[in-house]
């Protein structure tokens, strides 16, 4: 049976036909629940590494036991799911949806999909967006994408231009995702140079920056690399969690003195948006039960 069919099969299905029903003919609701539960349940089973019983399901999802199960009827009568001594898994029907996407994802270049939410950031942010990569075997970053502000005075970089890491936003954001042995190795080799009057060259502080960026998700720097450019920046990461690059905001100092923190947050969620537009999926269960 072909997974268009399987996908027909699971919304015919009575339980999840008389949901779905009820939930659009409310207005109240922009769009089916039960779509965005569905998926919750199957990224759920996807995360855990053993079945996972209707009571956790119905914990982490936030929702009634009787609204799952009935959505979990329908997912196995189309074999999404396969119920296994009380709890569930995966079913055929799920690893052959998962072929067919990770088939349309290969069609798709890695490169547009971060471009596409470069430009989102552009538009909700006014500012400079820019994409860097690691330099291979370097202690440097190098700026492989970049879309500029339509504001007269704005960040200007070029494609191609190299930084530290150690006094960039981006630069601690790829820092932040070694390992902790790797980051010490590169603090006990790194010399870094006054290039501002505020550079920060004290490595204990530059440790404590890094650690600030992993544990935030986002680094901030303010007149490190130049006078007068503040930068923002969160790490993206492909579908098996490594970070690929960093996503950058820049832009004059004098006109974020007060957006730092709104700043911040717009490109944490456009580094997760394009993460997830590459397959990488946070864990949704802590453990199964």
């Amino acid at each position: 049976m072909s997974i268009t069919r399987r996908l027909r099969r699971f919304i015919c299905c009575p339980a999840v036909k008389s949901d779905f029903t009820m939930l659009t003919d409310n207005r109240h609701f922009n769009s089916p629940q039960s779509v965005t539960r569905v998926i919750q349940i199957l990224e759920a089973l996807c995360a855990s590494p053993t079945p996972v019983s209707l009571a956790h399901l119905s914990r982490v999802l936030d929702a009634p036991k009787s609204s799952i199960a009935a959505l979990l009827r329908g997912l196995a009568e189309a074999d999404f799911v396969v119920a296994s001594e009380g709890a569930y898994r995966l079913g055929p029907s799920a690893f052959g949806l998962g072929s067919a996407l990770l088939e349309a994802r290969r069609r798709l270049q890695s490169s547009d999909l971060v471009r596409e939410g470069m430009r989102r950031l552009v538009d909700r942010s006014g500012e400079t967006v820019l994409f860097a990569v690691r330099d291979a075997g370097a202690d440097t970053m190098t700026y492989v994408d970049v879309i500029e502000s339509r504001n007269a005075v704005r960040f200007a970089v070029s494609v191609g231009d190299r930084r530290p890491l150690y006094c960039t936003a981006g630069g601690r954001v790829l820092l932040a995702s070694l390992s902790e042995e790797d980051l010490r190795r590169y603090l006990n080799r790194l010399k870094p140079q006054q290039l501002t009057a505020k550079t920060e060259i004290n490595k204990r502080q530059l440790a404590e920056a890094i650690a600030a960026a992993r544990e935030r998700g986002v680094a901030q720097t303010v007149d490190q690399a130049a006078d007068g450019v503040t930068g923002t920046a969160s790490a993206i990461r492909d579908a098996a969690g490594a970070v690929i690059g960093a996503l950058i905001v820049a832009a004059p100092s004098s006109r974020l003195q007060a957006r730092g923190d709104d700043l911040a947050l717009l490109v944490l969620e456009e580094a997760a948006a394009i993460s997830r537009s590459l397959g990488h999926r946070m864990p949704t269960l802590s453990r199964a039960r």
